[in-house]
């Protein structure tokens, strides 16, 4: 992504898919009976015309992000030479566009899945089928053609870690549907891909860059270790402090949730969910009117 615009786009779609994952799984959790809790490789939104928009927002938006890095910034120019090879001065916009590529595989299969336009995907197909996409991207930031040493290579370092973190989760939530634990944490995690590619965008190509350091020729030089050195203490800080705003929102969201649609009790979390939810009828359907509980329950 080499780019202010290479961050915040990806960022964009990586924080709004997670974001609406953090609570969508939460109010899952604390709608339902616990014994009946489900994992969710995506969250539909109601019954209407919006119930596949999440998908069409992965599928769209990663379209929208490989045409900016296959067409804009190549600016068409993909091959060069008498041998019509592939223009090595872009090779890193295509190892972006193939990283996107999956994404956006990922969102239209999923949907033409859920419309029968295919044949339908199980729940746990989907969650492994997200994991390759973030494999995919796991290859392109470790072994990238462009070196990324220093302070750059530092930023890029902590986003491998969360996405190894996305891989796991999506893997787990595969192995283990019913777990709560491992659908927050992959929704946890996106949101913080999300963030990180946003922190990455303003300090590496913004107006956050360390003192001592600065953008040459799309490079970050520092102008001596010790000013590498503190900036990379600074990312420890500043990832430090999107892993406290996260866990700041996702108690806040659960609290929210819990007050508005949550009927669990102690007792009822501890003899396995015997009482139904509110939001649920006797026979084990969605309560008509339980309008934002059907959105993400279901």
């Amino acid at each position: 992504m080499g780019s202010f615009k290479g961050h915040v786009l990806p960022g964009s779609l990586f924080l709004v898919v997670g974001l609406w994952h953090v609570w969508s799984s939460v109010v899952r959790y604390v709608s339902q009976p616990v014994d009946s809790f489900r994992v969710r490789a995506w969250s539909p939104m109601g019954h209407g015309k919006a119930r596949h928009l999440e998908l069409y927002f992965i599928a769209g938006g990663a379209f929208l992000d490989m045409c900016v890095e296959l067409l804009y910034s190549t600016h068409l120019r993909w091959f060069v030479g008498p041998e019509r090879i592939l223009n090595p001065s872009h090779m890193n916009d295509f190892e972006h566009g193939g990283m996107l590529l999956m994404f956006f595989l990922y969102g239209a299969i999923s949907l033409l899945s859920e419309k029968k336009m295919l044949p339908h995907l199980p729940e746990g197909a989907l969650c492994l089928l997200g994991a390759t996409a973030f494999s995919s991207e796991y290859v392109l930031f470790y072994f990238h053609s462009t070196t990324h040493m220093g302070l750059e290579g530092y930023y890029h370092l902590l986003l491998v870690i969360l996405i190894i973190i996305s891989i796991a989760s999506g893997i787990a939530c595969a192995l283990y549907p019913t777990s709560f634990a491992m659908d927050l944490a992959n929704a946890i995690s996106i949101t913080l891909q999300g963030l990180w590619f946003y922190q990455t965008a303003f300090v590496l190509y913004g107006p956050m860059i360390p003192k001592g350091c600065h953008l040459e020729e799309n490079d970050i030089v520092c102008h001596s270790h010790e000013s590498e050195i503190r900036g990379e203490l600074l990312a420890n800080f500043q990832f430090f402090m999107l892993v406290f705003l996260v866990f700041i929102f996702v108690l806040g969201a659960y609290v929210v949730a819990a007050s508005k649609y949550g009927n669990q009790d102690p007792r009822t979390m501890q003899t396995g969910g015997e009482t139904e939810n509110l939001a649920w009828n006797s026979s084990g359907q969605p309560r008509i009117g339980s309008s934002l509980v059907e959105v993400v329950a279901n």
